[in-house]
């Protein structure tokens, strides 16, 4: 697997990612979304540059241009509900992409520590032979990431992954580099150094979720 870390080089993406993390600015919760959705929008500008591109005609008032455009059959997938503006963000710049939600959670089973992925929900256009965009804020432990590559193979292997992640753990990179197919991408804008004991990134930002759309039962 290919890492791609955008914040190894400084851009506008440094200050999007300052104010996710700013606990004052986290509680603005339309600007965090909106903040979320520019970093998939800058992740998706990178990301486009590794996919394929064939020849098309536009005709204009005066004559004719060829433009090189992407040809790839993208779908992107999020995983719900934090994923909602990540995927947005993606959208925006693959904009006649299909579209596929998958629901992943962590459940827990006997303490705050001990945990498996329960995914319940899968909504999906066929995957076989596509290009599969999986759109999910924060890499943690990988399992959930894992988990929801293992539950949409029955809808079609995709010839190629992207995945698209705001904040990860080296932990959770390596995770997932076991799991994946090696020719897989993964487009991050960060990545933090350790995971606590709960199993949550640190300095990470808290619960991309609850900051995008309020605390859940």
């Amino acid at each position: 697997m290919v890492t791609h870390h955008l914040l190894k080089n400084n851009s506008v993406l440094n200050t999007f990612i300052k104010e996710i993390r700013d606990q004052s600015i986290q509680k603005d919760a339309m600007r965090f979304r909106r903040n979320i959705e520019r970093i998939g929008e800058i992740l998706s500008y990178e990301l486009s540059k590794k996919l394929n591109y064939s020849i098309e005609k536009t005709g204009t008032v005066l004559g004719e241009k060829n433009t090189e455009v992407i040809s790839n059959d993208l779908v992107i997938c999020s995983i719900l509900r934090a994923g909602l503006p990540l995927h947005q963000g993606i959208l925006n710049y693959f904009d006649t992409a299909e579209n596929a939600f998958i629901s992943a959670y962590r459940h827990y089973t006997k303490n705050d520590a001990e945990f498996e992925i329960k995914v319940e929900y899968f909504a999906s256009p066929s995957l076989k032979g596509k290009t599969l965009i999986i759109a999910d804020p924060m890499l943690a432990t990988g399992k959930s990431m894992v988990t929801v590559y293992e539950a949409i193979k029955k809808f079609g292997n995709p010839k190629k992954i992207h995945i698209v992640s705001v904040i990860g753990s080296n932990q959770g990179i390596n995770y997932i580099k076991n799991h994946f197919p090696e020719n897989t991408d993964l487009w991050i804008a960060d990545i933090d150094p350790i995971l606590n004991n709960d199993g949550y990134i640190v300095p990470g930002l808290g619960d991309a979720g609850d900051l995008s759309y309020g605390i859940k039962l």
